[in-house]
Protein backbone atom coordinates (compact mmCIF):
# COMPACT_ATOMS: atom_id res chain seq x y z
CA UNK A 1 0.00 0.00 0.00
CA UNK A 2 2.87 1.93 1.33
CA UNK A 3 4.61 1.36 -2.60
CA UNK A 4 1.71 2.58 -4.44
CA UNK A 5 0.89 6.05 -2.84
CA UNK A 6 4.55 6.75 -3.29
CA UNK A 7 4.36 5.33 -7.12
CA UNK A 8 1.65 7.63 -7.38
CA UNK A 9 3.54 10.63 -5.81
CA UNK A 10 6.57 10.09 -7.82
CA UNK A 11 4.54 10.01 -10.47
CA UNK A 12 2.20 12.97 -10.01
CA UNK A 13 5.54 15.14 -9.56
CA UNK A 14 6.95 14.09 -13.15
CA UNK A 15 4.15 14.59 -14.64
CA UNK A 16 4.12 18.09 -12.97
CA UNK A 17 7.44 18.68 -14.03
CA UNK A 18 7.59 17.55 -17.57
CA UNK A 19 4.80 19.40 -18.23
CA UNK A 20 6.21 22.66 -16.82
CA UNK A 21 9.67 22.10 -17.74
CA UNK A 22 9.05 24.35 -20.82
CA UNK A 23 9.11 27.08 -18.86
CA UNK A 24 11.92 26.12 -16.62
CA UNK A 25 14.37 25.94 -19.86
CA UNK A 26 12.95 28.02 -23.05
CA UNK A 27 13.45 31.89 -22.61
CA UNK A 28 9.96 33.26 -22.31
CA UNK A 29 9.76 36.10 -25.16
CA UNK A 30 7.07 38.43 -23.17
CA UNK A 31 9.58 38.83 -20.54
CA UNK A 32 11.67 40.47 -23.07
CA UNK A 33 11.55 44.42 -23.58
CA UNK A 34 11.12 45.68 -27.67
CA UNK A 35 9.58 48.76 -29.23
CA UNK A 36 6.08 47.67 -30.47
CA UNK A 37 6.17 50.24 -33.04
CA UNK A 38 8.55 52.25 -35.94
CA UNK A 39 10.22 54.35 -32.86
CA UNK A 40 12.96 54.31 -29.69
CA UNK A 41 12.23 54.51 -26.47
CA UNK A 42 14.33 55.46 -23.42
CA UNK A 43 14.43 56.99 -19.82
CA UNK A 44 15.94 60.32 -18.45
CA UNK A 45 15.29 59.63 -14.52
CA UNK A 46 11.85 60.33 -13.98
CA UNK A 47 10.94 60.81 -17.76
CA UNK A 48 10.51 57.96 -19.82
CA UNK A 49 10.56 58.63 -23.22
CA UNK A 50 8.32 56.46 -26.10
CA UNK A 51 8.04 55.64 -29.73
CA UNK A 52 10.99 58.45 -30.86
CA UNK A 53 10.83 59.06 -34.19
CA UNK A 54 10.97 61.76 -37.00
CA UNK A 55 8.80 62.14 -40.24
CA UNK A 56 9.92 64.09 -43.29
CA UNK A 57 8.57 64.73 -46.63
CA UNK A 58 10.93 61.86 -47.94
CA UNK A 59 12.76 64.36 -50.90
CA UNK A 60 15.84 66.15 -48.60
CA UNK A 61 13.41 67.89 -46.67
CA UNK A 62 14.53 71.16 -44.67
CA UNK A 63 12.17 70.13 -41.73
CA UNK A 64 12.04 66.81 -39.65
CA UNK A 65 9.10 66.49 -37.52
CA UNK A 66 10.16 64.83 -33.92
CA UNK A 67 6.58 62.73 -33.27
CA UNK A 68 7.70 61.40 -29.58
CA UNK A 69 5.63 60.71 -26.05
CA UNK A 70 7.19 62.24 -22.76
CA UNK A 71 5.56 60.18 -19.54
CA UNK A 72 6.44 61.70 -16.11
CA UNK A 73 6.34 59.02 -13.65
CA UNK A 74 7.85 61.45 -10.76
CA UNK A 75 5.35 63.76 -8.74
CA UNK A 76 6.36 67.18 -9.98
CA UNK A 77 7.04 68.68 -13.23
CA UNK A 78 9.97 68.46 -15.58
CA UNK A 79 10.86 70.76 -18.36
CA UNK A 80 12.42 68.35 -20.44
CA UNK A 81 15.65 69.74 -23.12
CA UNK A 82 15.55 67.93 -26.66
CA UNK A 83 18.80 68.86 -28.63
CA UNK A 84 19.76 67.33 -32.12
CA UNK A 85 22.92 68.16 -33.99
CA UNK A 86 20.71 70.41 -36.60
CA UNK A 87 19.22 72.42 -33.81
CA UNK A 88 21.25 75.44 -32.90
CA UNK A 89 19.71 75.02 -29.28
CA UNK A 90 17.62 72.99 -27.31
CA UNK A 91 13.69 73.02 -27.53
CA UNK A 92 12.31 72.48 -24.52
CA UNK A 93 9.08 70.78 -23.25
CA UNK A 94 7.59 71.00 -20.00
CA UNK A 95 6.17 67.51 -18.50
CA UNK A 96 3.17 67.71 -15.51
CA UNK A 97 3.10 65.16 -12.83
CA UNK A 98 1.69 61.52 -14.30
CA UNK A 99 1.18 63.60 -17.91
CA UNK A 100 1.59 61.89 -20.72
CA UNK A 101 2.69 64.38 -23.20
CA UNK A 102 2.65 63.78 -26.84
CA UNK A 103 4.67 65.80 -29.28
CA UNK A 104 4.85 66.12 -32.91
CA UNK A 105 1.10 64.95 -33.67
CA UNK A 106 0.17 67.74 -35.32
CA UNK A 107 2.60 69.42 -37.19
CA UNK A 108 0.24 71.85 -39.10
CA UNK A 109 -0.90 74.25 -35.88
CA UNK A 110 1.39 76.24 -33.81
CA UNK A 111 1.72 74.59 -30.64
CA UNK A 112 4.11 74.29 -27.78
CA UNK A 113 3.87 70.15 -28.46
CA UNK A 114 5.55 70.45 -31.80
CA UNK A 115 9.43 70.30 -31.57
CA UNK A 116 11.14 70.59 -35.24
CA UNK A 117 14.42 70.12 -36.09
CA UNK A 118 15.70 72.41 -38.67
CA UNK A 119 17.73 72.75 -40.50
CA UNK A 120 17.15 69.14 -41.35
CA UNK A 121 18.71 66.98 -43.88
CA UNK A 122 18.66 62.95 -42.71
CA UNK A 123 17.22 60.70 -45.31
CA UNK A 124 14.03 58.67 -44.42
CA UNK A 125 15.57 55.10 -43.40
CA UNK A 126 18.56 56.50 -41.43
CA UNK A 127 18.65 56.79 -38.32
CA UNK A 128 19.37 60.76 -36.40
CA UNK A 129 20.91 61.21 -32.88
CA UNK A 130 18.31 63.44 -30.37
CA UNK A 131 19.45 64.10 -26.82
CA UNK A 132 16.59 64.35 -24.10
CA UNK A 133 17.69 66.01 -20.81
CA UNK A 134 16.36 67.54 -17.72
CA UNK A 135 17.71 69.14 -14.61
CA UNK A 136 20.47 67.37 -12.87
CA UNK A 137 19.52 63.97 -14.18
CA UNK A 138 21.53 62.28 -16.84
CA UNK A 139 20.29 62.18 -20.01
CA UNK A 140 19.98 59.79 -22.77
CA UNK A 141 20.89 60.09 -26.73
CA UNK A 142 18.44 57.90 -28.69
CA UNK A 143 19.34 57.00 -32.84
CA UNK A 144 15.80 58.00 -33.38
CA UNK A 145 14.76 56.49 -37.02
CA UNK A 146 13.47 58.81 -39.93
CA UNK A 147 10.21 57.84 -41.58
CA UNK A 148 8.76 59.59 -44.59
CA UNK A 149 4.69 60.18 -44.89
CA UNK A 150 4.34 56.89 -47.32
CA UNK A 151 2.51 55.23 -44.65
CA UNK A 152 -0.95 56.30 -44.27
CA UNK A 153 -0.62 56.58 -40.54
CA UNK A 154 2.20 58.78 -41.18
CA UNK A 155 0.75 61.39 -43.67
CA UNK A 156 -0.57 63.69 -41.28
CA UNK A 157 2.70 63.82 -39.72
CA UNK A 158 4.66 65.18 -42.06
CA UNK A 159 6.10 69.14 -41.18
CA UNK A 160 4.76 71.61 -43.28
CA UNK A 161 7.51 73.26 -45.37
CA UNK A 162 6.27 76.82 -44.20
CA UNK A 163 6.36 76.29 -40.15
CA UNK A 164 3.75 77.75 -38.09
CA UNK A 165 4.73 80.93 -35.78
CA UNK A 166 5.47 79.24 -32.33
CA UNK A 167 3.83 80.72 -29.22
Amino acid sequence: MKARVAASIVLALAVAAGTAGCGFIAPQATTKHYDASDGVSGNVGQIDVRNAFIVTDGVGGKVGNLVVSLVNTDSKSHRVAITSASSGGAAYVTVEPGEVKKIGAQPDKASSSNVFLTPFDALPGSLYPVYFQYGDATGVKLDVPVLDGGLPDYKSLVPPTILPAQN
